[in-house]
């Protein structure tokens, strides 16, 4: 006597009937088999569900949407000295690192913090000679969609790329770890940017005002919200002006005070500041 249960149509069986009968009568949409997977109804882990999506997204997203804009790059100069540079790599924690030209309008290669172990064991006295230890520059259009990029990162072994707009200008740049973490997901804190409006009013424990800020607010607008005069000839968004002013690219918890604001750095994300809190001084630097 057989007296095996049928398969719950909820389970994995069930999903894999469902997928079964929708190839079997016609191709099936992206979007129609990013809704299936994540409605798995249990028979996929929620973690799994949201990698096998970002899969399927990275072929949709391009560069643009997701690259470090370029005021917000942590970048050296090509003639900066060998303590200004150890200087950049210590505090901003990367391991890459765009070299700029002079005029700062064109990359001229990339730079290995570990490179670096080299000319200390080849160390004569002379003052350091960059351009011996650059690597291999990628450069790539706003449009290109991460699926072929990463493509194009595994078969190089070169792990960042320098983004240029239309004109050819550096618009940005783009590391294989920002690709991936489009598929896996970033860990997420108690400040969630997806659901962040530009500007947000709080307030502190003593009752005092603050504002949750996102770094890519543009200052034109930052000032048009405050009836300010902040500077914005120079720098598009608030977070690469407070990079500026910090001189490099500052830690979560950082605090600046300058033009009328205390400026405390919420959250950072790789080679960018994502999300800053504002309060008004009475102390102006």
């Amino acid at each position: 006597m057989n007296d095996k249960s049928q398969p719950n149509d909820n389970g994995l069986f069930g999903m894999l009937n469902r997928l079964k009968k929708v190839f079997l009568d016609q191709p099936l949409k992206r979007s129609e088999l990013k809704n299936l997977l994540l409605n798995s109804n249990g028979a996929i882990d929620p973690d799994e569900e949201k990698m096998l999506a970002g899969v399927l997204d990275v072929a949709e997203t391009q560069v643009r949407e997701v690259m470090v804009p370029r005021s917000q790059m942590v970048v050296i100069d090509n003639e900066d000295s060998l303590e200004d540079i150890l200087r950049i790599i210590v505090t901003s924690g990367h391991s890459r690192f765009p070299v700029m030209s002079k005029d700062r309008e064109s990359c001229i290669g990339v730079l290995l913090a570990k490179d670096l172990l080299r000319f200390f064991k080849e160390v004569t006295g002379d003052p350091i000679e960059i351009k011996r230890y650059l690597r291999p520059l990628s450069v790539i259009p706003e449009s290109k969609r991460l699926n072929t990029l990463l493509k194009e990162f595994r078969d190089s072994h070169n792990h960042m790329a320098v983004v240029v707009d239309e004109y050819g200008g550096i618009s940005g740049l783009l590391t294989i770890e920002d690709v991936l973490e489009e598929i896996v997901g970033e860990i997420d804190d108690e400040h969630d940017i997806n659901n962040l409006e530009y500007i947000e009013k709080n307030h502190d424990k003593d009752g005092v005002e603050k504002y949750l800020v996102r770094a890519l607010t543009k200052v034109e607008d930052f000032n048009k919200f405050f009836n300010c005069e902040l500077e914005h000839s120079s720098y598009d968004t608030i977070g690469g002006l407070v990079v500026h002013e910090f001189g490099r690219l500052p830690r979560s918890g950082e605090k600046l005070i300058f033009s009328g604001f205390k400026f405390k750095v919420i959250r950072t994300h790789r080679r960018r500041i994502e999300v800053l809190e504002v309060k008004k001084s009475m102390t102006k630097e």
